[in-house]
């Protein structure tokens, strides 16, 4: 009955929040009228929206959940993985962000990855298109099935459902409105979610230093704990601390980051996108390493609910505390901001799989002709199906939330990541250069990760062998065609001619 009137507040802010989200989700069916809309918003994004919406989509139940749980057990040292992402973003927005914008315009208004890839090297043999829509869906999966198990968590722990329903509720209501209104659902609701999470994040690790007593009461109670964990570089080799930093790597090559900038309204929206997004991420992955690093002070000074997070459970950490120190309504608003990171990323992840089989393997290969209506219900059934064998892969309770999501961002960062790059800015690069730098990348991922050499994140390696496949194969292969080149210089051009 505890456990009951408790959550009763916290199902009822939960409820409020989903029907909101489903309900944006109809408004952007109203105004989804073709395929280009469903999956990239009729590319009429503006800069604030582009910006949350990045940044949504890219942290996931990982920055409420995995982060947090892993400064928790570890310390300040796991702070070395926030610091590589957060270069890698502010990069990734300065570098790649406008010029993607217009090539993939100029390359025939591509709407996808794949289709650019094959638009941009003038590909006749489709192959591109195919191999790099194939590694979208096996990755994405398990970045999918990362989504999927954060929700379950948040269920589980919070209304004390079996992991089988937590999962099936988690899922639900992001399935529902990517469904029903796309991009533009997808997009809205991020920017709704984004805030949220900005809010709990903030608000959260101040009462848990408030709870200690003061910050310096916190910090004496961990030092008295394990002086290490005030150590940036405790129990940190060189490879570890490279390992961590080398996560920003990723951000050039995620389809669901990539595809935000595809989508805004004009190249020139990157700058002020730019500085929104990055403040929003600083502020956020602060909030999330707080959480974890003042917990450890918390429980330490409460250990008769030390439990709560013990044995494999500190991934709960910002749930546990969200319960503990604040009463249920508050409670529901902070608990619904890691449905908000889960929804916001897996809903992407759904919709970028959904483009990529039907714009790159259904109408490419089978449809070619295939009215616009038609392609947006079969992007919508493409949502169903891979929501279910998302769902299917995250069956294991056990799965960590932060090892599947490391996995799958390494895969396309190694994959893609070197191939964006060069695209936007090396004339040279051929189509064979791509191909064979993208399979190099994903190989050499799949490959660390089974044999787990010198316990290098995986990511690093891919990417630089898939950079030297893609220099050493265009450079042995004839000069680009004119139409290729052409096509080069005109974006280029538009680029620089602001």
């Amino acid at each position: 009955m505890t456990i009951y009137i408790m959550s009763l507040p916290m199902i009822i802010t939960f409820a409020i929040y989903i029907v909101g989200m489903i309900a944006i989700g109809f408004f952007a069916f109203r105004a989804t009228k073709n395929f280009g809309d469903y999956i990239l918003g009729g590319r009429k994004i503006g800069s604030f929206v582009t910006a949350l919406s990045a940044g949504a989509s890219d942290m996931s139940g990982w920055l409420l959940m995995g982060l947090p749980g892993a400064v928790f057990l570890y310390g300040i040292s796991q702070s070395w993985i926030a610091i590589g992402l957060t270069i890698g973003a502010y990069l990734n927005w300065l570098l790649i962000a406008g010029r993607l914008r217009v090539f993939t315009e100029v390359n025939h208004n591509s709407l996808t990855l794949p289709d650019y890839f094959s638009r941009r090297f003038n590909d006749s043999s489709s192959l591109l298109r195919l191999i790099s829509a194939i590694i979208i869906l096996v990755f994405f999966t398990i970045y999918c099935a990362s989504g999927v198990v954060a929700g379950a968590k948040l269920f589980q722990s919070t209304f004390g459902l079996s992991y089988g329903w937590a999962m099936l509720a988690g899922a639900g209501a992001t399935f529902a409105y990517t469904f029903i209104g796309g991009f533009l659902a997808v997009s809205w609701t991020d920017t709704v979610q984004a805030s949220l999470m900005m809010f709990a994040l903030i608000l959260t690790p101040i009462m848990v230093m408030i709870s200690c007593g003061s910050f310096d009461n916190s910090i004496e109670s961990i030092h008295h704990l394990n002086p290490n964990y005030l150590n940036l570089f405790s129990g940190m080799d060189t490879i570890a601390i490279i390992s961590l930093l080398g996560w920003g790597l990723g951000y050039f090559g995620q389809p669901h980051i990539l595809a935000r900038f595809m989508a805004a309204d004009s190249h020139q929206v990157m700058k002020n996108a730019r500085r929104i997004s990055m403040t929003w991420m600083i502020l956020c992955l602060m909030g999330a390493i707080t959480v974890g690093f003042f917990g450890i002070a918390y429980f330490s000074n409460h250990p008769q609910v030390a439990y709560l997070i013990n044995d494999g459970k500190q991934e709960r950490i910002f749930i546990e505390l969200s319960k503990l120190l604040f009463n249920p309504w508050i409670a529901g608003i902070l608990l619904a901001a890691i449905l908000a990171a889960v929804m916001s990323t897996l809903s992407c992840q759904l919709l970028v799989c959904s483009s990529a089989i039907t714009e790159d393997l259904y109408r490419a290969f089978f449809r070619p002709k295939a009215k616009q209506k038609e392609l947006v219900w079969v992007g919508r059934m493409m949502v169903l199906l891979v929501a279910v064998i998302a769902i299917l892969l995250a069956i294991n309770p056990n799965n960590s939330v932060l090892d599947l999501v490391s996995h799958a961002w390494a895969g396309f960062g190694a994959a893609f990541g070197p191939i964006i790059i060069f695209s936007v800015f090396w004339r040279r690069m051929t189509r064979n250069g791509a191909l064979i730098g993208m399979l190099v990348g994903a190989f050499t991922v799949l490959l660390w990760i089974k044999f787990e050499w010198w316990n290098l994140y995986s990511l690093i390696p891919g990417f630089i062998f898939s950079s030297v496949a893609i220099i050493m194969i265009s450079l042995l292969g004839k000069k680009p065609e004119n139409d290729v080149l052409n096509h080069f210089d005109t974006a280029n051009n538009l680029y620089h001619n602001k």
